[in-house]
């Protein structure tokens, strides 16, 4: 006869995490204004330069256009997900009192905002595979093979941690119309001039030393460093992990749960 032995306690840290991990991507993709955000905006960008031939027009750099465009689609891609998406969804539920009711959960407050990184990056998952795809069928032609992979993989993770620390310290401070507000802006400002679809060198002489300090023009320059000329793009995973350690201390210091 078997015997019943309860063994109450909490799950594994980890078991856990992955547990909100699933809840926080459920929430991401049933809205349908960050799927917009995420999804169908550089999907519609890529498009556009693709199939229209506006990229044979822009500044987008020196080789083919298409080969050109896809890799800055994919950096504005993790822009969405890991910064503004994050940052608004954040705010709002700090100021419907979510964040406080799961500060109180047995996870652990670094375990729920882990487990929302990681249902960034599933989201993240989804843009590379369908932006990927829609690439090769646009005529994409990336080189480096599985250095080019790499290169890619380690720019995106970087940049994610570096975006997630800011959106996080952006709704961890702010109220959250002023996060929306700010956000958006700041998501406008790093498209136009953060060297996301057009490299620091086409900028004016003048502002080039400070566009390329930018954690923006370090993820558009290594994704695209990867699959247009085959590196690793060491230097701009640096910067992004650098970035993202600087931020992320912020967030552990100013983040508030009410």
């Amino acid at each position: 006869m078997t015997t019943y032995a309860p063994q109450p306690g909490s799950a594994p840290w980890a078991q856990k995490v992955l547990s909100h991990t699933r809840m926080e991507f459920k929430l991401l993709v049933r809205n349908g204004e960050q799927l917009l955000l995420a999804l169908v905006i550089p999907l519609g960008v890529l498009l556009l330069l693709g199939a229209t031939g506006l990229g044979d027009r822009l500044p987008l750099g020196s080789g083919r256009p298409i080969d050109e465009a896809v890799p800055r689609v994919l950096a504005l891609a993790v822009l969405s997900s890991s910064f503004t998406s994050l940052a608004i969804a954040t705010g709002f539920e700090r100021r419907y009192g979510v964040i406080k009711r799961l500060g109180a959960s047995p996870l652990s407050r670094t375990g729920l905002l882990a487990g929302k990184i990681g249902a960034v990056l599933l989201v993240q998952a989804i843009q590379l595979i369908v932006l990927i795809g829609a690439g090769f069928a646009l005529g994409w032609k990336p080189v480096g093979g599985f250095v080019a992979v790499v290169g890619v993989l380690l720019t995106v993770l970087c940049g994610t941690a570096a975006f997630a620390s800011l959106g996080l310290l952006m709704a961890g401070v702010l109220r959250a119309e002023a996060t929306l507000a700010a956000a958006n802006l700041l998501y406008l400002l790093l498209l136009v001039g953060g060297a996301i679809m057009t490299p620091v060198d086409e900028y004016p002489h003048g502002m080039q030393a400070v566009v390329r300090l930018l954690p923006s023009a370090a993820l558009a320059s290594g994704i695209s460093n990867s699959t247009v000329h085959g590196v690793v793009p060491w230097t701009a995973a640096l910067s992004l992990a650098l970035w993202a350690a600087v931020l992320g201390y912020l967030v552990s210091r100013t983040f508030k749960w009410d």
